[in-house]
């Protein structure tokens, strides 16, 4: 990440970009505990290559490739670029300017899930309502109170031709944190 502070304009408003709480739940939720800087194959992912804190090809052009070693300077400057590239394509997608936490707990979702899906999600429909509140308890939790967004395809297809689907405690969880800053982040 940059030494300076940058800014997004997101719907007409500005926010900062790459966060501290960005940064912070990446690295709680993305750790390389493993072998830092090794690139390995991710098996929640069926196998899709990742790198520091969860860098994968969907999130950067630098080839990411099982079995290359990634310097920590290497890490940092590619999980900047990346987490801003992130960010100017998700604030497209919000129609009115959000309160900081949920622009950064968007991002965490985002970076997980792809930018799109954040976009599609029942989460940023509720943020372009102006319901911070309900879109951050959307991250999480459909309307019904199921998890949503916890799952992993087994690689299986279902006999009506949907992929097959996992329950995982730990993306629960993540989701309950990414909840849980969202809304402590709001307005009061």
């Amino acid at each position: 990440m940059t030494d300076r502070a940058r800014t997004i304009k997101v719907a007409g408003g500005v926010l900062l970009a790459a966060s501290a709480a960005v940064v912070g739940i990446l690295g709680q939720w993305e750790p390389d505990q493993r072998d830092p800087g090794l690139v390995y194959a991710d098996q929640l992912a069926s196998g899709l290559p990742t790198v520091c804190k969860g860098i994968t090809r969907h999130v950067t052009t630098t080839p990411v490739v099982v079995g290359e070693r990634w310097s920590p300077e290497q890490c940092a400057r590619e999980e900047g670029a990346a987490i801003e590239a992130l960010q100017l394509r998700l604030a497209k997608c919000f129609t009115r300017t959000p309160p900081q936490s949920v622009f950064d707990m968007a991002t965490s979702h985002a970076w997980n899930n792809g930018a799109g899906n954040t976009c599609a999600s029942q989460a940023m429909a509720a943020w372009n309502a102006g319901d911070w509140a309900l879109g951050c308890r959307r991250l999480g939790l459909s309307d019904s109170g199921k998890p949503v967004w916890s799952y992993v395809r087994t690689g299986r297809v279902l006999p009506d031709g949907r992929p097959e689907m996992r329950f995982v405690q730990g993306l629960a969880n993540r989701r309950a944190d990414e909840t849980r800053q969202c809304l402590e982040g709001l307005p009061k």
